[in-house]
């Protein structure tokens, strides 16, 4: 039985998710983020960003989670409470909206979440998402939302078989002159009845 488990992440861990991140990147993205941001990203400082993610987030709310196969490190997660600019939209109107700049206290962003793809279709995605809902749902969080690459298929597939939809909001990023649209996928965290 192969030992797969998911834990808060450490600092020691931010080279790890670095490498993940730039090898998930590089290989499941290579056709939709231009090769020239790709070149540009240096491990030691995606680490050092990552390391400084986990050691001063920006509120006590925004976590990050490392997925395990054995003694290696194979995914992560990270999540934190959503902006209000990514509360813009259908589904988001009320008589208090978070403001621009704010964090919102019900609607959790998890902001990325990522299997290394040699080690997808193993289950450590599920367990990822399973901690981050748990995690959610303690803290008080009623929703969720993300943001996904249109042209990522593999990930909206996977988030959709486990509930989450597209709410119809896009936006679209500069990746160094080139267009990349996103869309969002939403959830709803209350606990089945």
């Amino acid at each position: 039985m192969v030992d797969a488990f998911v834990r808060a992440a450490r600092a020691d861990d931010a080279a790890a998710v670095a490498r993940v991140q730039l090898a998930t990147w590089r290989t499941a993205y290579a056709a939709v983020i231009p090769a020239s941001v790709l070149d540009a990203l240096d491990e030691d400082d995606v680490a050092a960003q990552w390391r400084s993610a986990i050691v001063e987030p920006p509120t006590p709310r925004h976590r990050l989670y490392v997925a395990y196969e054995g003694a290696t490190t194979v995914g992560f997660a990270a999540i934190g409470p959503a902006a209000g600019e990514d509360l813009v939209g259908p589904g988001y109107e009320s008589t208090a909206p978070t403001p621009v700049g704010e964090w919102d206290a019900t609607a959790l962003l998890v902001n990325t979440l990522l299997v290394e793809p040699r080690w997808g279709r193993r289950g450590h995605g599920s367990r990822l998402l399973a901690a981050v809902v748990d995690v959610a749902r303690d803290e008080g969080f009623t929703r969720a939302l993300t943001w996904a690459l249109e042209a990522d298929g593999a990930t909206r597939s996977f988030l959709e078989s486990t509930g989450w939809a597209s709410d119809g909001v896009g936006r679209v990023l500069d990746m160094d002159g080139t267009e990349v649209a996103e869309i969002r996928l939403v959830t709803d965290l209350a606990p089945a009845d």
